[in-house]
């Protein structure tokens, strides 16, 4: 564990040290000696922030994606209210017609016109009152073109300008970040390089501005300032530390611990805060030893500056993909009698974080508990993971057996046996070429976030419950050395798969890796998911017969160049892809829930209510109850007492009663809604617009399509 500034050459050394013991085994003994618990102290009262005070007339607008600059997507609108949800009717449906395709973006409104992306690689401007288009702008498509590469892929925002600075709208696109005209959708020439400025590897998260600051993360591992008034780059922040920079300088070459998912700032405090993913290469850490800061924490920077402030980290050393996902909430919550600030974070792992917003301490003990030692040589475990007892964890990490569904008995002897060839536990390593199952990627909160119910602080978290089946299997090839230049199939991989599965085929938090694919798929298997595509890869219809033979050379390792030597031992291994524990139909393999919507007292850290999310309906006509699904997309919350959320693949966009939990009202979507909804007003009538295209891992009957849809209480 490293918490001091390491110049370069002490880095090295480390490293070197490390590889020298790549076939060694940890102790089991000396690990059992060690105390079964740790306790991180809570804040004092004195440490505690005290809450400053912010206008609830700033919850009337939805300028940001994410609602506000503290991400807590509330409206203080409530003429949609528990008694009259019920009389919900579409008000009008925007169909972009360019196209087919995921997209994750929460649109925006602003003087009642709305903002979102198409699936053809434009932004829109629509009357946000009748659904008719205004202008569309399309932006250049970037090479490798897909749903990361989507305009506004999870996020836009509006600026207001000021004396000598026009407004704009930012959005990202490939390695740009775009400045228009919020009346025309031109872009603004005196912004960057004629109205868009680089953002190295990629726009993926939201950003925010706090007084001439945008404040947004690269899709690498670094954070990056800009001036909202010409886009200069003003400050960067790596969440890998270089040089003498203050973290843990592992393996720079593989990435990760970097935001994805966005963030908030305190507008109060100029703070800005991240939510940040897991190491990489995923599941193997041979190559990056520590615990990997600042991977799998809350970061708080400096908005103005980028200097850091404080970071708290959740999971040590991820083995398990278990990212801090969705951004961060500002959240006032009462403590000892009295109003306090804090900020939280929610993980893939069900993990829930909530943290003091100026000291970055926790609000309750957080509990670490003795984790095993690694099954696999050359790997080092970190000794505690958490088990936090407050705030109460979303989902438990850790899968036990009495889960195993009872659906049907065949569904139960079909999942039995896979679970009796698999390992698991608390923060169970991997062993060689045996299934791992726990709560992972799809298992607890996800990048859609939270809602803040604001006055009373309450926390409305959606999730997964489903278990990942994550097999490490040895890995024989390598990358290709430089010496030698690609070959046509490279190229064809580099201009098409590269921007998801990585340079060196090593995957993403997002796509599988394609190392050792040989043993698990074979050329017809690679040219089906070409063709139809499969989760979140879209079809690849721009790659000729020819390109495709070649194409399958380079991913099956047939006449490739030579690869160069392995480094530190990582490239001994790789895994089999995201995987889960389904039954013979496909269902998950233990009991329901396996999506849930749950309301949290942050004040207590306890939960409030917890209700099933989404229906399989041809369950629910066999006699089962509501068992919830898998859910992509997020909540946001109402002044009328009401929370709004889509994300399911039954593609449906409900409200729920945010003191019970009661299921209040539903609407069947066109296609499935896999972002948030936003809430707005127009000429004194209210609206809860969702984007409903579908597609992606959510999936869904119909889609991926193009759809925005807009619902409001009848006309008088």
């Amino acid at each position: 564990m490293l918490r001091k500034i390491l110049s370069p050459g002490l880095a090295s050394l480390l490293l070197a040290a490390h590889a020298i013991a790549a076939d060694q085994l940890e102790d089991p003994v000396a690990r059992a000696a060690l105390p079964e618990f740790k306790i991180i102290p809570a804040a004092t009262p004195d440490e505690l922030s005290p809450a400053k005070s912010v206008p609830i007339g700033l919850f009337n607008f939805w300028p940001r994606s994410q609602g506000d600059n503290g991400s807590r997507r509330y409206s203080a609108l409530k003429q949609i209210n528990k008694e009259n949800v019920k009389d919900l009717e579409m008000a009008w449906t925007y169909r972009s017609g360019d196209g087919a395709q995921n997209i994750q973006c929460t649109p925006i409104i602003v003087d009642g016109v709305m903002y979102g992306p198409t699936p053809g690689y434009a932004l829109v401007a629509v009357n946000a009152a009748t659904g008719k288009e205004i202008w569309r702008h399309k932006v250049d498509v970037p090479s490798g073109a897909g749903e990361n590469n989507l305009p506004a892929r999870r996020g836009l925002l509006y600026w207001p300008g000021d004396a000598g600075n026009a407004p704009r709208l930012l959005f990202g696109s490939g390695e740009w970040y775009f400045a228009a005209d919020p009346k025309t959708g031109k872009l603004l020439e005196n912004f960057g390089d004629h109205g868009r400025t680089k953002i190295p590897g990629g726009a993926k998260g939201i950003g925010g501005v706090y007084q001439h600051v945008f404040v947004v993360a690269g899709g690498q591992d670094y954070i990056h300032g800009y001036d909202v008034r010409d886009g200069k780059l003003l400050w960067s922040f790596s969440t890998i530390a270089q040089g003498g920079e203050f973290g843990e300088p592992y393996a720079k070459s593989h990435g990760g611990g970097n935001n994805w998912a966005g963030m908030a700032i305190d507008d109060a405090r100029g703070i800005a805060y991240f939510t940040l993913g897991d190491p990489h290469p995923n599941m193997i850490g041979i190559s990056r030893p520590g615990d990997n800061l600042f991977s799998n924490c809350i970061l708080a920077l400096d908005a103005l500056t980028g200097k850091y402030r404080w970071h708290f980290q959740g999971v040590r050393h991820d083995l398990w993909d278990l990212d801090v996902t969705g951004p961060p909430n500002l959240v006032t919550i009462t403590r000892d009698g009295r109003k306090i600030d804090a900020v939280t974070g929610v993980s893939k792992g069900g993990l829930l974080l909530l943290v003091d917003r100026e000291s970055g301490k926790p609000i309750f003990p957080f509990r670490l508990r003795r984790a095993p030692v690694s099954n696999l040589p050359g790997e080092t475990t970190a000794p505690y993971q958490p088990d936090p007892e407050l705030p109460e964890q979303i989902s438990k990490v850790t899968f036990d057996p009495a889960e195993i569904t009872d659906r049907t008995p065949e569904a139960r002897a079909a999942v039995e046996k896979m679970v009796a060839r698999s390992s698991y536990g608390f923060y169970e390593p991997f062993t060689l070429g045996k299934p791992n199952l726990f709560r992972g990627s799809r298992g607890g909160g996800e990048w859609g976030g939270s809602g803040v119910d604001v006055p009373t602080g309450r926390l409305y978290v959606t999730s997964n419950r489903w278990i990942s089946r994550i097999t490490v299997i040895p890995n024989d090839e390598g990358v290709r050395d430089p010496k030698y230049p690609p070959s046509s199939g490279e190229i064809v991989y580099q201009q098409n798969c590269m921007a998801c599965h990585g340079e060196g085929r090593q995957g993403s938090g997002i796509a599988p890796p394609l190392h050792a694919l040989k043993l698990r798929m074979k050329d017809d298997d690679v040219l089906a998911v070409l063709k139809t595509g499969r989760g979140a890869m879209p079809p690849a219809p721009q790659v000729n017969e020819a390109q495709k033979k070649d194409l399958l050379d380079f991913l099956f390792r047939r006449n490739q160049p030579p690869s160069r030597p392995a480094q530190l031992g990582s490239d001994k291994y790789t895994f089999d892809g995201f995987n889960f524990l389904v039954d013979h139909e496909g269902y998950p393999g233990i009991k329901p829930p396996w999506g849930e919507l749950t309301c949290y007292d942050l004040s207590t850290g306890k939960k409030l209510w917890h209700v099933p999310l989404g229906e399989h309906e041809e369950l629910t006509k066999q006699g089962m109850p509501v068992t919830g699904q898998q859910n992509l997309g997020g909540a946001s919350v109402t002044a009328g007492g009401l929370v709004f959320v889509a994300g399911t693949s039954d593609e449906k966009l409900r409200a729920f009663d945010a003191d019970t939990g009661k299921e209040l009202w539903a609407a069947k979507l066109p296609f499935a809604g896999t972002a948030a909804p936003a809430i707005y007003e127009v000429d004194g009538r209210q609206y809860v617009v969702i984007t409903a295209t579908g597609g992606g891992r959510v999936g869904g009957k119909s889609g991926p399509g193009d759809a925005y849809v807009a619902f409001a209480l009848p006309k008088k």
